[in-house]
């Protein structure tokens, strides 16, 4: 059974590294507390109970991919753009959000019954993005952010966020098949 993904357009690529021109997209989204590990869960079961029938009118909503966790930034309560981890969050903030399947629109999408869960959309963007297998942890991923930051900085682009954390895969994937990916939003 095929999952849903955004739909993007390769723009440029040299593996690991792509850049993506992503359309339009409505997220799911929550701000949960912990390091990358907590945060991932607890938002990845907040967002679940909604697609899994938690909403307004008791409907099932199809599993998309890939989760997304995004560093919230310390000085900041309002939930910034993501799409679905910076290393360790000093103030253990973080946003796990779903991307809606495509069928949808913000008048169609079930509204969340728990107030925690948010819906937002969010306009085309770029991203640069690196691609990784295996397991994660905060270390893997803070070295794979740093090998897209300097790939950016090659090819002269700017970064218009926090870089996002990508997982595509269920708990049970083997390690050589998950994929993973680093998302940085890149300015026009």
């Amino acid at each position: 059974m095929a999952i849903e993904e955004p739909k993007y357009s390769v723009l440029e690529k040299a593996p690991p590294f792509e850049l993506r021109s992503y359309a339009p997209m409505i997220l799911a989204e929550v701000q949960v507390e912990g390091d990358l590990d907590e945060a991932s869960g607890q938002g990845f079961r907040l967002i679940a109970a909604y697609i899994f029938g938690q909403n307004q009118v008791s409907e099932k909503i199809s599993m998309t991919t890939p989760v997304a966790v995004e560093e919230q930034p310390a000085k900041s309560a309002k939930i910034a753009m993501t799409t679905p981890v910076n290393i360790e969050s000093k103030a253990g903030q973080w946003v796990v959000s779903f991307v809606m399947p495509s069928e949808y629109t913000m008048e169609t999408l079930p509204k969340p019954l728990n107030s925690k869960v948010q819906i937002r959309q969010i306009p085309a963007v770029k991203r640069a993005v690196i691609t990784f297998s295996g397991f994660y942890n905060s270390q893997k991923v803070a070295e794979r952010v740093l090998e897209l930051e300097e790939w950016m900085k090659t090819h002269n682009l700017s970064a218009n966020g926090s870089p996002k954390f990508a997982r595509y895969n269920p708990p049970w994937t083997l390690p050589f098949m998950r994929r993973n990916e680093i998302m940085i939003d890149v300015r026009d």
